[in-house]
Order: structure tokens, then sequence, then C-alpha cells
């Protein structure tokens, strides 16, 4: 497993990060099978685990305490976030910071988190949610620079909508934040035209998020694919977006070089770019867990490929179905 510099911070971190939502609520998910994929991600050398407070109402985060609690004295990073209190995602334009993150709010999630993660320091606090325009109230700098003092947090970042990385440009650039969470991957390549060039400036952390755009990158999607009734997906991948989507895996598959899977030129075509301080794919299983973190080991992909997968980005403008 290779290692990166996490902004500012400093911290060294595993370049394959773990990314939990799946674990906390989607359907398939097992405990047990949970906790020993999670076990072997950090022999692996996965030491960065990003959950939140609303994956399973805090119950990825309690899976994360146990795995914490059995590593004592061994750097692992753990990360969370908390929920809007209007419980919109993604925010709405014009709706006032007081209404989302109030400091009293903020506060008691910090706090349920830290009970559920079993730490008393959170490593890098999390918005789920963010609009730039927060940045007029002079209440979250404050609260920030409370929890930071206090020792509740040792860093603060925010998680972009989706498909909306230049609202987050000016966060960036204020210095209020020390890494920013965005959906990158072949399909939506948008952070590299403003947000990435605002990150390395001010040497702010990025974590790739959604490296398999909601699993379609795998390659196993077809316009009948369903999902058992309750799984966020069924909401997602409406008829629209799961057309377009498999017609576009399509093209893009014959791109796959001999020897490698769509799933692992995806993640390498993410840590191909130094930009990124890591990527936190879902990994529900130990079969999971062997394949992205191998996909470190094999190393960036060659130019000329990364050159034929630009041409493969999709812009898309969020709707009513990408939450």
């Amino acid at each position: 497993m290779r290692h990166r510099t996490f902004g500012r911070v400093g911290w060294q971190v595993s370049e394959v990060g773990y990314g939990m939502w799946g674990m906390g609520e989607w359907t398939g998910s097992n405990d047990k099978q949970s906790m020993a994929a999670l076990e072997l991600s950090v022999s692996r050398g996965v030491n960065f685990f990003d959950t939140a407070q609303s994956y399973g109402d805090g119950h990825s985060e309690q899976l994360l305490g146990m795995l914490l609690g059995g590593h004592r004295g061994q750097r692992v990073v753990a990360t969370t976030k908390v929920p809007p209190k209007n419980r919109q995602w993604p925010s709405r334009r014009g709706v006032p910071f007081a209404d989302v993150f109030p400091r009293a709010y903020v506060r008691r999630y910090v706090d349920i988190s830290r009970s559920n993660l079993g730490v008393d320091t959170i490593d890098l606090l999390q918005l789920h949610v963010w609009e730039d325009d927060w940045l007029d109230s002079g209440e979250l700098s404050q609260t920030v620079a409370e929890l930071k003092r206090e020792g509740a947090i040792r860093a603060f970042g925010i998680s972009l909508n989706r498909w909306e990385p230049s609202n987050g440009v000016r966060a960036v650039r204020s210095g209020l934040v020390d890494a920013v969470q965005v959906i990158y991957n072949i399909f939506e390549q948008a952070p590299e035209d403003e947000l990435f060039p605002a990150c390395r400036e001010n040497k702010v952390a990025v974590i790739a998020r959604v490296p398999f755009d909601e699993g379609s990158l795998i390659g196993g999607f077809t316009r009948e694919t369903t999902w058992p009734e309750g799984d966020w997906r069924n909401s997602y991948f409406v008829p629209e977006n799961l057309d377009a989507t498999v017609a576009h895996v399509d093209v893009l598959k014959p791109l796959v070089p001999a020897g490698m899977t769509l799933a692992e030129m995806a993640l390498r075509f993410i840590l191909s770019n130094p930009d990124v301080s890591t990527v936190i794919p879902g990994m529900r299983n130990t079969d999971h867990v062997l394949t992205n973190t191998a996909a470190s080991d094999a190393g960036p992909l060659s130019p000329e490929l990364l050159t034929r997968l630009r041409a493969h980005r999709w812009d898309r403008e969020p709707t009513s179905w990408s939450q």
C-alpha cells in the first residue's frame, strides 16, 4: 500500500482508504462480514476510514469504533460527518446556515460520534452537505475553532454535493477547511477544473469518493438491473439514469487493457492524479478489500490510457434523483 500526505494536516494516509456507507445500511450488509473486511484492510495497509453518523443511524460509526478499539496504539485515521439538521441531501440553495448546522447542533453530534467511535478526539470532522454561501456566516469558523481548541477534533472538512465541485472552491480558499470530499472518477472529472488547483494551492487534502460511480464502473449493470426493496440505489438508478449509465459504461469497456478489470482501471485512473490524497471505495467483504488494495500496488495508468479515458468525461447536472 502506498501512502500520501494528507494536505497541510501532514498525516501519512493510505492512498486507498475505506468508505463505510454500505456496511451501515445497504441491503446485504452483515456485521461479521464487515468486521472481517475491516480487519483485513488494516493488515493490507489501509489506515484511512470514512464514515458518517447518518450511515445506519450511527451503526457504521460503531463498527469503526470496534476496529479502533482493537488497534490502540496503531495510527488509524477515523473520519466522520455531521448530518444536516434539516435532513436534506443534497443541500438547497438559499437555505440559511442556521437551519442546517447551528453551533449547538454540531457540538451535539460531535459528542454522539465520539461516543460511537469510542474516541475523545475525532481525526477529521466533516459536514455532510455544503454550500459555499454558508461562509458568510461567521458562526461556523467559531465552532470549528472551539472544537479544535477543546481537542474534540483534529481537522475539519466538507463533503461536497454530487456533481457540484465548484461549490467548495470558496471554502478551500477561505482557509477554514483542511479537507474536501468530492465525487471524482472516470466520468466525473470536473473537480480537475477549479477545485483541485485550489486545493493544491492551499494545501487542502482531497478525498475522492464514488470511484465506481455507485457501482456502474465495476461493469455488471444492465438496463434490467434492480436492487432489493428499500435499497438506496433504486431511487438513484431510475430508468433515465440507469439507461444512460449503462450506455456510457458499454462504450468504456473496450478500453480496459488485457489482464485488468474495469474496476481496477477506474481506481487507478483516480490514483494517477497526485492531487488526490486518498480514494474511499466501499468495501463490504474481504474480496473487495483484496481487489481494491491491489490497485495501489499496481501504480498509475499509462499516459496513453489516461489520455483516452479523459475523452469519457461526462458532465451531469444535479436533478431530483441525484441525491
